[in-house]
């Protein structure tokens, strides 16, 4: 995996995955969007590369670029991005396990330690 030399403005990418959601394709759809990102160097910003990963995914290009350039998904994304930043997520990857909150990657160990301590911890609460 490659970092890209400059981050993407991915409004049009997480809009683009709330209709391959409603249209049964979010893993397509994630998988090729994370793809392009990370091994391809794509820009997520540019309507071109959505255009290209929506295709692949069989999704109707004519519609979700209309619904792109209108921000039909706008409102949705904000709502979920708003959620985020009340969970006190500020970066990616998060991952809430239990009660808590881890940022960035992590060792397999420490998500198997959150694991246990959550399933410890509903065990006692029953």
């Amino acid at each position: 995996m490659r970092r890209p030399a400059r981050t993407s403005y991915t409004m049009y990418a997480l809009e683009a995955t709330e209709y391959a959601q409603q249209m049964g394709q979010f893993d397509a759809f994630h998988l090729a969007a994370y793809k392009a990102y990370w091994e391809d160097l794509s820009d997520l910003g540019n309507l071109d590369v959505i255009r290209e990963i929506a295709l692949k995914c069989g999704l109707d290009w004519p519609e979700l670029s209309q619904r792109l350039e209108s921000g039909f998904y706008r409102e949705t994304v904000m709502a979920q991005y708003q959620q985020a930043l009340d969970l006190g997520i500020r970066g990616i990857p998060s991952f809430i396990v239990g009660n808590q909150l881890f940022t960035g990657a992590q060792p397999y160990e420490v998500f198997h330690m959150a694991l246990a301590k959550a399933r410890e911890s509903m065990a006692e609460s029953d």
